[in-house]
């Protein structure tokens, strides 16, 4: 069976993306970018430093994001080059950046809640946004909309 767009939209998927993305964003030190570029590499399984610069052409331009990607561990080496047969590495994302996915999947089909214990750095509530953030992920975590099955 094929998914429509009619079905996408009845599963509300999207409805609470942003709050899901930026609780994502800031327990995991990623910007929006990161994590969207992570998603898009997640769907390719592998991908090159090529496809990279494929997939950055629509977020804003970071010289070092590539970098630290890697360097954070949320993109690792699946195969290394050997200058001879294979002249490029091929990468994929990391189990953690799967498990993050994952959790961010489950939260959207409400299989699970965004976690409100004192690991979430937003629950503190230090600044003004994330007074907002508390109550826009409570409001998430009690929308029982979310979980509608297909």
């Amino acid at each position: 069976m094929r998914l429509e767009a009619i079905d996408v939209k009845n599963l509300g998927l999207l409805k609470h993306y942003r709050i899901i993305r930026r609780w994502a964003c800031r327990n995991n030190n990623l910007t929006d970018a990161d994590l969207e570029l992570l998603i898009y590499f997640d769907c390719m399984e592998f991908f090159t430093k090529q496809d990279f610069k494929i997939g950055t052409y629509a977020y804003s331009w970071n010289n070092r994001r590539w970098n630290d990607l890697l360097k954070e561990g949320w993109i690792t080496v699946w195969r290394e080059r050997n200058h001879t047969t294979q002249k490029y590495n091929i990468y994929k994302v990391s189990f953690k950046c799967k498990q993050l996915i994952s959790k961010m999947y489950r939260i959207m089909l409400g299989k699970e809640d965004i976690p409100t214990s004192h690991r979430n750095s937003i629950m503190s509530g230090k600044t003004y946004m994330d007074t907002v953030m508390v109550t826009a992920i409570e409001n998430t975590n009690k929308d029982k909309t979310r979980n509608n099955e297909f």
